[in-house]
This record gives structure tokens, C-alpha cells and sequence, in this order.
């Protein structure tokens, strides 16, 4: 059986944001539990030259549901500033992510095959075709943005292992 663009694109986004949706969750319930304000994790950083928890979310769904419209678009570029967002604001980003790639279908997503797509920043340019694109710059971002989630929060002590990073792994049956 080939595997298809949708598959590879949308139904792996789909599992890591469903993975980063438990994640956040886990994190929540944590800061409940501890009595933390959830609020505090958004500022978080693994180190002072990384980028925060906010900018890891704002990426993970630029990464999948945006790089989607990217390919549409046939122009990437990196993701635009996001006011600022809540912990529950972020879970509702994750959601938003989610909801969008859940509405694509296969067809529509197997027909962007080929297509081109630029990525631009500024004058530097990296020309790509539609799978070039999805399979080898914005799945490696998704998942190191999602890593870096779960690193921030892992750090700030919410008790997360590898299955949750996992999400929901598809297997036979």
C-alpha cells in the first residue's frame, strides 16, 4: 500500500497535536494540583536564549494547520506574531490546529502534490515542492516544537513520560 500526502502530513500532525492537547492537559491538572497558576508556564523556557512556552505552541500550529495554508499558498514564511495567549489560550490554539486539520480531506491534500512552495524570510528563499516541504521542514519543526513543549513543562516538574509525547499511536486493527 502507498502512503499518501494526507498521511504523512495531516494524519501525523494530527497525532502530535493530539499528543501536545495531553500535554498541555497534564499540565493544567498540575498546576491545579499544586496550586500554580497555569499562567506561569507560558513564559517558561527551557534556557534564556529559547524560545518560550507561547512561541512552542504558536509554532506547533503554524507547523501543521499553517503549513497546510502555506502549501496552499505556495509561500511559507515563519509564523506571525500571536498576541498574547493564556494557558488556556494556548490549549485553545492546540484546539484550533486540530479542529482545521480534522476538516481537510484526503483529496484535497493529495492534489497539492507537486505544487511549489517557497518559504521566505526576508530576502533568503528555499524553494520546495509540496511534499519537500511538508516531510522535511515542517513535520522536523512540528515535532521539535512539540518536543520543546514537553521539555518545558517537564521541567517545571509536570510528571510526563514518552507515552504522552506519543499521543495516539496508529496501529493494526
Amino acid at each position: 500500500m502507498a502512503i499518501s500526502l494526507y498521511d504523512v502530513s495531516v494524519t501525523s500532525s494530527l497525532q502530535v497535536l493530539g499528543a501536545v492537547t495531553g500535554i498541555l492537559d497534564r499540565g493544567m491538572a498540575f498546576c491545579v494540583d499544586n496550586n500554580i497558576d497555569p499562567n506561569e508556564m507560558v513564559a517558561a523556557r527551557l534556557v534564556d536564549d529559547m524560545q518560550p512556552l507561547h512561541f512552542q505552541i504558536v509554532s506547533v500550529f503554524h507547523h501543521s494547520l499553517g503549513a497546510i495554508n502555506s502549501v496552499k499558498a505556495g509561500i511559507a514564511t515563519p509564523p506571525p506574531p500571536v498576541g498574547p495567549l493564556d494557558y488556556a489560550g494556548l490549549q485553545k490554539h492546540v484546539a484550533d490546529a486540530l479542529a482545521g486539520l480534522k476538516a481537510l480531506t484526503a483529496d484535497e491534500i493529495n492534489a497539492l502534490e507537486g505544487k511549489d512552495v517557497t518559504f521566505e524570510m526576508g530576502s533568503f528563499k528555499l524553494p520546495f515542492v509540496a511534499e519537500g516541504f511538508l516531510m522535511s521542514f515542517a513535520l522536523p519543526n512540528l515535532h521539535f516544537h512539540a518536543t520543546t513543549t514537553y521539555d518545558i513543562l517537564r521541567a517545571r516538574g509536570v510528571p510526563l513520560g514518552k507515552r504522552d509525547y506519543l499521543g495516539q499511536m496508529r496501529m493494526k486493527g
